[in-house]
């Protein structure tokens, strides 16, 4: 009988809480939004599995040693993963866009206003400097630049920023459009605008060379994840390193997808995530990424005020970090206005330069905070 008891104590069964049991439940959703609805599949798959196995007791996964442990320590808190997710986004990033219509950037810049905002909106709501500072970078829909920036200022934070900044990537095109038209007209949106030119393969190699050179000299915190976007970058455009190019945008992101998932998921305890923060961090998430697509809005319009080649005001929608998905709903946005306007390469402008801006920002918050 003194066997058969220890083996019965021995069960995780007999320790599993309410506040796991609920857990479950949250990581089923993100299984089930990311399997039957294709929300953001390749990171809620892993997400929600890792949530699911870190609120299963008595693992052992979460201990020092523990596989999980090793996936977020040595992954994640040590700022491994991010920046190699950026040099696979870097290998796959075309800055021809912003190259040929240099003011871009500018819309991709006036995107962080909503990071800012949100930042002020946390901070007036009881979160702690670093602890807004997180929440704020989720308004650049940006899920690795968010990770990157909880690891270094609110590692708690992690799994609700990483799980909101995912999931209003995902929404992309329920959020952008109702605020896009909000400020627009139908003539405005119907704006139809000319490639003017295309940039030349000297310049797309110098780019992530000088872009580097003088990002990271202003803001030297952004240069992990800076330094890699342009190395992944260099690596497409130079045509020298094929097989590099190919295994960053594939095998290597793939495995570095997988790891950042499960670790971000095994984050995501029941003592943790079921608090009031939690709600104010998806809440705030909100806020941030719709300002964000405001301040590129109406950033565009203003331009339009200032310069002679008119662009359309659309294209500020897409300053968040959301590649290619922004530019891409905004493509069918002007679309829907004239259907002879394509502005999927023009959004493609202030996209990218979202994703610069976002990172740029993140490196900002580092410096000031710690």
């Amino acid at each position: 009988m003194e066997q058969i008891t220890e083996v019965l104590s021995s069960w995780g069964l007999w320790q599993v809480t309410i506040g796991q049991i609920a857990m479950w439940l949250i990581s089923f959703v993100l299984l089930y939004l990311a399997i039957k609805k294709g929300v953001e599949p390749l990171l809620l798959l892993p997400i929600g599995f890792g949530i699911f196995m870190a609120n299963l007791p008595l693992t052992g996964l979460l201990e020092e040693g523990g596989l999980f442990y090793i996936f977020y320590h040595y992954g994640i808190a040590n700022e491994l993963i991010p920046p190699l997710i950026f040099l696979g986004l870097g290998a796959m990033t075309d800055f021809g866009p912003v190259l040929a219509n240099p003011k871009t950037l500018l819309l991709g810049a006036a995107a962080q206003v909503g990071v800012y905002g949100a930042f002020l909106g946390a901070l007036l709501l009881g979160f702690t400097v670093y602890e807004a500072a997180c929440i704020g970078i989720i308004g650049g829909a940006d899920g690795p630049t968010s990770i990157f920036l909880s690891a270094n200022l609110a590692p708690h934070m992690m799994g609700s920023v990483a799980v909101a900044a995912y999931s209003y990537m995902a929404l992309v095109p329920i959020i952008i459009p109702p605020i896009a038209k909000m400020l627009t007209t139908k003539e405005e949106r119907a704006m139809v605008m000319q490639m003017t030119r295309w940039p030349s393969k000297a310049e797309k190699i110098l780019f992530p060379i000088l872009g580097a050179l003088i990002i990271i000299l202003l803001v030297p915190a952004s240069a992990p994840l800076i330094a890699m976007f342009m190395l992944g970058n260099l690596f497409m455009e130079s045509g020298a390193v094929e097989r590099l190019t190919d295994v960053s945008r594939n095998a290597l992101m793939n495995i570095v997808t997988i790891i950042l998932g499960v670790a971000v998921g095994s984050t995501m305890t029941a003592e943790v995530f079921l608090t009031p923060k939690t709600i104010g961090v998806f809440i705030m998430g909100v806020v941030a990424f719709a300002f964000a697509t405001a301040s590129g809005v109406l950033l565009a319009k203003l331009m339009n005020l200032l310069v002679k080649n008119k662009v359309n005001p659309l294209i500020g929608a897409a300053g968040v970090s959301a590649v290619p998905m922004a530019a891409r709903v905004v493509q069918n946005m002007g679309m829907e206005a004239n259907q002879q306007n394509y502005l999927l390469m023009h959004a493609m402008g202030p996209n990218v330069a979202g994703v610069i801006g976002t990172a740029v920002a993140a490196g900002a918050f580092i410096t000031a905070l710690t």
